[in-house]
């Protein structure tokens, strides 16, 4: 993974822009390699090696078969986040988070599947026996859960890790993933502080080239791991039946070693001859 993370496609994608040195956390010094006209400049070979490091990361929770959560609600990140999770069959947020989304995920359960019931009544014709305005009133619901939950409606249990673009923003989300010790992979600029996070990506998170930049590798190892999951799946099926063509193969031996027999017995009688 490490020789398709060009520095120069970071580079033209403007991840090296930090935020006003005014502005900046001082955890962040280690990934900051210069300050020019009053704005930190990103160490991009950092960045790269982080990128590596948390693709490497993701693919493995993704071979596994959990879930990682992308959490994105500025306005500049929504769509690509949305595109590029959606690409990997995994959940996404970014409407508002709602309060308690991990820490009180039952609740949040009961409101996806409250969505799954209206679409039961809307099958089964219950929801053609309300009233108009009963009627209204379930669509109104219905379009709000799709809206804020529609995207997590596949997600069964908790994630096996979030990513996070913008953690200044999403603390809310950063805070509940840590009090269940759920890893957290973010996309961190120069104002923030990296030691919320285990995976940390130094990268400008409010150019939306930038953004998704970043996102192309991440959504690719999660591809990738998915992918190593469904070839381990298949290769048991494969090889059973390999292993039951061997028994003919053995069998069709047995007549040539009765074969021998004859030839034997000729011998001997034209010896005794």
């Amino acid at each position: 993974m490490a020789n398709n993370i060009e520095v120069k496609e970071l580079l033209d994608a403007g991840v090296h822009f930090g935020h006003l040195t005014r502005r900046w956390d001082p955890n962040m010094a280690p990934y900051i390699y210069m300050e020019r006209n009053g704005i930190h400049i990103i160490n991009l070979y950092k960045t790269a090696a982080k990128i590596d490091e948390a693709s490497e990361a993701l693919k493995k929770i993704a071979a596994s078969g959990r879930k990682i959560l992308f959490v994105a609600t500025k306005k500049q990140a929504k769509e690509i986040v949305a595109e590029k999770a959606a690409k990997a069959n995994q959940p996404y947020i970014t409407e508002r988070w709602p309060g308690g989304m991990l820490t009180n995920f039952v609740t949040i359960r009961k409101a996806v599947k409250k969505m799954a019931a209206i679409d039961r009544m809307k099958k089964d014709g219950t929801f053609n026996t309300l009233s108009k305005k009963e009627r209204l009133q379930v669509d109104r619901l219905r379009a709000k859960l799709e809206k804020n939950l529609g995207s997590i409606s596949d997600m069964t249990r908790l994630p096996g890790a979030l990513f996070v673009v913008d953690i200044t923003r999403e603390h809310i989300a950063v805070k509940e993933a840590q009090k269940l010790n759920i890893p957290i992979f973010a996309m961190v600029d120069t104002n923030s502080d990296p030691r919320q996070v285990q995976y940390v990506i130094p990268a400008n998170d409010d150019a939306s080239k930038s953004i998704d930049k970043v996102m192309t590798y991440v959504s690719d190892a999660v591809i990738e791991g998915l992918s190593e999951r469904k070839a381990a799946k298949e290769a048991p099926a494969k090889e059973a039946p390999a292993a039951k063509t061997e028994a003919p193969a053995a069998k069709a031996e047995a007549p040539a070693e009765k074969a021998e027999a004859p030839v034997v017995t000729e011998a001997a009688k034209q010896e005794e001859e």
